[in-house]
């Protein structure tokens, strides 16, 4: 069994990128030649368009970045037709040879905790949802995130907890200060200690357990970056809320490992915007999506220490 970081940071190298495409399906953004024929669809309409779209989105990713990152929110609100759709998108990924991070932002405690955890962190093909990594919220305590941690070690997985959202709102909580300290930098403190617990290879410093930390608060990024030597991020933000290639460069350490960076929108519907939009549209919203990776992948390559790897 191979440890998550490990094949995480095997697969960055491969594809020499940590660019991650985030997989979040909205009905009026899919191209047209996907789009449900009735006016008035139906939930099972919607999730057999959104398993095409989202089998389409790895089909072209697949060769080119290390991981996808299925948003289970725009499933879940279709019923058990979505989580049928989202279970179909999470094990056609890992078939296409692809990391999968499900982002669920799961968390309860004890046996709740467990139950979640074995529905994403499992054995592989346990179920369904089987996931390489789940994201986790901290807000209910160390003995919440146990359960993932026991799990996904045991299975060699991994889960990203929530530390610096790249949200507006996420500093009146994370922000407060608590025994001199801002609240997100005592969850960075809990999650880089279990990062150190669960590292894999000696070949790098990074454990199964990573942290989010959004884009849009780069100063915390290099902050967090120099407090967390064994965690990996995974950054929200890029794109299409706002932060840039330049704003994600504290994340990484020097060899350009440390940090996978996500983009939704900007890649997945790349064919409603410019410059993509004119070039390919509707019938060629797939080129869209991988001229638009591409162009993230060069972005990164340049202005950050990923061009190292």
């Amino acid at each position: 069994m191979t440890h998550f970081a490990d094949r995480l940071v095997a697969a960055v190298r491969r594809c020499k990128t940590p660019t991650l495409v985030g997989i979040d399906p909205r009905l009026g953004n899919l191209p047209q030649p996907l789009q449900p024929t009735s006016s008035n669809p139906s939930n099972e309409e919607i999730a057999e368009a959104f398993t095409a779209f989202g089998k389409g989105i790895v089909d072209v990713v697949a060769p080119l970045v290390p991981a996808v990152k299925p948003q289970a929110a725009f499933f879940e609100q279709l019923g058990p037709c979505g989580m049928t759709a989202l279970g179909e998108i999470i094990q056609y990924a890992r078939t296409r040879g692809l990391l999968v991070i499900t982002d669920g932002k799961r968390n309860d405690i004890g046996s709740t905790a467990t139950a979640y955890a074995h529905g994403f962190l499992g054995p592989s093909e346990s179920t369904p949802f089987t996931s390489d990594c789940l994201t986790v919220s901290p807000y209910l305590g160390e003995d919440s995130l146990e359960p993932f941690v026991d799990v996904a070690s045991a299975n060699g997985n991994g889960i990203f907890v929530l530390v610096k959202t790249s949200n507006p709102g996420g500093g009146r909580f994370q922000d407060l200060i608590a025994d001199g300290q801002p609240v997100y930098r005592h969850v960075a403190s809990l999650v880089n200690e279990l990062a150190e617990k669960t590292r894999g290879s000696s070949d790098h410093p990074y454990g199964a357990v990573g942290a989010v930390v959004g884009a849009t608060y780069p100063e915390q990024l290099f902050e967090l970056r120099e407090a967390m030597p064994n965690t990996f991020f995974l950054v929200p933000g890029f794109g299409a809320q706002g932060g840039g290639a330049a704003d994600v460069a504290g994340g990484f350490d020097q060899n350009g490992l440390g940090a996978i960076i996500n983009s939704s929108r900007g890649i997945i519907f790349a064919h409603q915007r410019e410059p993509y939009a004119e070039k390919f549209g509707d019938l060629k919203w797939q080129q869209a999506v991988e001229a638009a990776t591409l162009d993230m992948i060069a972005a990164l390559a340049a202005d950050t220490p990923a061009g190292n790897l």
